[in-house]
């Protein structure tokens, strides 16, 4: 077994230190170390997008992520950029199109929605659909995310939702 090591980053705008095994994905020192449970563990492979996170302003997948690796990083988690109000336009349109359904892919689906409307806020239906596709959602069919998503993007840039 390694010997545990010191790692600080920033969460959601605050500083935080842990001592942690090398071994210990980003995802589970959230959850377990931070009480930020908003990201979920779902596949544990990278592939279902529930544990989608920030990183230095980059989403990532908190499952295939090492915490040493975001020793000194900027992190950001759904509890952050909710609080901050940053999506509370996208949750609302998620909210009224039904698009949250059960809720266990809503806060990596929230997340990745979030990263393509700040690269792209005119995205179109199959921009999104191409975007998202990293996210599962057994619920919801995807038809109602992607208009939660190109609903928060018209409104942002002036247009009708």
């Amino acid at each position: 077994m390694s010997a545990p090591v010191v790692i600080t980053m920033t969460v959601n705008g605050e500083p935080v230190t842990g001592t942690i095994e090398p071994r210990r994905n980003l995802v589970d020192f959230l959850r377990e170390d931070l009480q930020l449970t908003g990201s979920h563990v779902g596949c544990e492979h990278g592939v279902c997008g529930a544990c989608t996170i920030r990183v230095d302003g980059d989403i990532v997948r908190g499952c295939l992520m090492l915490a040493v690796q975001a020793d000194g990083a900027n992190v950001e988690t759904i509890e952050g950029i909710s609080d901050s109000g940053e999506i509370a336009d996208l949750q609302k349109a998620f909210h009224e199109r039904n698009a949250l359904q059960c809720g266990f892919c809503s806060p990596g689906m929230l997340m990745a929605a979030s990263a393509l409307l700040s690269e792209n806020p005119v995205a179109s239906r199959d921009d999104i659909r191409e975007h998202i596709s990293g996210n599962y959602c057994r619920c919801t069919g995807y038809q109602a995310i992607v208009d939660a998503i190109e609903a928060t993007g018209q409104a942002r840039k002036g247009g009708a939702s």
